[in-house]
This record gives C-alpha cells, sequence and structure tokens, in this order.
C-alpha cells in the first residue's frame, strides 16, 4: 500500500500524518498550545536559531498549521506551502522572501488594491522597485523584464477589472528570464 498513489480525496484527508503512536487517532488533533518544551538547552537553540526542525511558537507555527500546510502542498501539487494570516500576509513575504534592496518586480496592473500599494509604495522604500504592465499582455511582461527582475506576479482573475491573463504565456516568459512566476490564486485551485 505504501507504494500505492492514493486518490486525491484520501491524501487529502490522510496525506502527510501518521495516526497517534499512543491513541491511534486517525485525525490530526487542533493544537492550542502557544509553546513548546523541549528536552535541552542546547535542542531550543538549535529550534529557534533554524537549524533543527521543531515549533518556536504558535504564532509562527504548530503542528496543526503545519499539517494545514502539508494538505495544501498535496491539493497544489506542489513541494511545501506556507500558512499565512491574510492574502496580504503571504504576499509580503513571498515579495520580500525573493527580492531586496536593489531588485525588481514585474506585475500585471489588474491587481488587488492592497497590492497594487504594497508594489507601488511599500517595497519602493525598501529599495524594491516595481513596473506595471497590462495583465493580459505576455509580451509586456516580457519586455518590462531585467536584470533586476526577481518575481513576475499576477492574479487568476485580475480585480478589478476581471480580466484572465494567459497564466502559461506569462510562465514561459517568466521561465525563460529565469524569473519566479508568482500568482494570486485566490479564485481557483489546480483540481
Amino acid at each position: 500500500m505504501k507504494d500505492d498513489k492514493l486518490h486525491i480525496e484520501t491524501e487529502l484527508i490522510h496525506g502527510a500524518y501518521s495516526p497517534d503512536g499512543g491513541t491511534g487517532a486517525t485525525a490530526l488533533p487542533i493544537y492550542q498550545s502557544t509553546s513548546f518544551a523541549y528536552d535541552s538547552a542546547e535542542e531550543i537553540s538549535k529550534v529557534f536559531g533554524g537549524r533543527s526542525a521543531g515549533f518556536v511558537y504558535s504564532r509562527i507555527g504548530n503542528p496543526t498549521v503545519h499539517q494545514l500546510e502539508c494538505r495544501l502542498a498535496i491539493l497544489e501539487g506542489g513541494a511545501a506551502a506556507l500558512a499565512c494570516a491574510s492574502g496580504m500576509a503571504a504576499i509580503s513575504s513571498t515579495a520580500l522572501t525573493l527580492a531586496g534592496s536593489g531588485d525588481q518586480i514585474v506585475s500585471g496592473n489588474s491587481i488587488f488594491g492592497g497590492t497594487y500599494s504594497l508594489f507601488d509604495r511599500t517595497l519602493r522604500r525598501y529599495g524594491i522597485d516595481t513596473r506595471f504592465v497590462e495583465s493580459t499582455d505576455a509580451d509586456a511582461y516580457r519586455q518590462a523584464i531585467t536584470d533586476q527582475t526577481k518575481l513576475v506576479f499576477v492574479e487568476t482573475i485580475g480585480n478589478p477589472k476581471m480580466d484572465v491573463p494567459n497564466i502559461a504565456a506569462i510562465a514561459d516568459v517568466a521561465h525563460a528570464a529565469g524569473v519566479a512566476l508568482v500568482v494570486d490564486n485566490t479564485v481557483t485551485t489546480n483540481l
């Protein structure tokens, strides 16, 4: 059974989780703890320092959120997932992970107002420039990409115009330039 591919429905219910060793429970409990104990100061130092896997504080991550992230990765066919408290937190985290001072973002112009403000105002204060292009014009993305471009950003269904960019064509442009494609996929999944 271990080598057999599970149906997506089964993966979403049981994937990335083994039954509890003590109770045999097959459902992950909801962990309400805000902090986590470790056997030694050395062990906790490694976890807090990012040199070892573990949980630091529930605001950063906990077993329940980790399981959600694992199941989202299964659902979307990804290597991993990161759960954030809001869409803006997710977009900010992604942009600040991929780009830094002196770097550039190329973004479609039909995006959520909060994202537009983040890219146009907030990230500029950190030295990250954003070039906005017509969201549905793959060639406009190609023309805007420079050596400083670290990510191309697009929404699957543009807000507020409700336009639908050709994600595959834009992905080809980004990947040909060696640039990450970031898609705000609020409305859809790949199922």
